[in-house]
Order: C-alpha cells, then sequence, then structure tokens
C-alpha cells in the first residue's frame, strides 16, 4: 500500500508524471536560453546588410544571364 500511495504522488490528479514535466521544462528553458543567447549576438543590421548584398549580387547575376 505504501509502494501505490509513492507512485501516486508522482503523478498529478490527471495521471500526469511529474519527473516527465519537470523533464520537459528543464529542456524547454535550456532551449529558450539558447535562441535568446543567439538572437542577442547577430546584429540585425548586418543581417540586412549581408541580404541587400546577396540581393544585389543575385540582381546581376540575372542581367548577365539575359
Amino acid at each position: 500500500m505504501a509502494n501505490n500511495n509513492q507512485q501516486n504522488q508522482a503523478k498529478t490528479a490527471s495521471g500526469t508524471s511529474i519527473q516527465h514535466v519537470k523533464q520537459q521544462n528543464a529542456q524547454q528553458n535550456q532551449q529558450q536560453q539558447y535562441g535568446a543567447e543567439y538572437a542577442s549576438e547577430t546584429s540585425a543590421q548586418h543581417v540586412k546588410q549581408q541580404n541587400a548584398q546577396s540581393a544585389a549580387k543575385k540582381n546581376q547575376q540575372n542581367q548577365q544571364q539575359q
């Protein structure tokens, strides 16, 4: 009977595993931290400049092919 109580304590009333949810939350927090860190290291102005250069190069190549 004591063993059943321990198993029941590890789950919510709806039967969700508390440990499993904690693991998912920990993984999600790590992913969000990585995303925020990556975004903070990315310069929006630099990306816009690279995109503009790429578009100009693509237009130039298209004009040469015609």
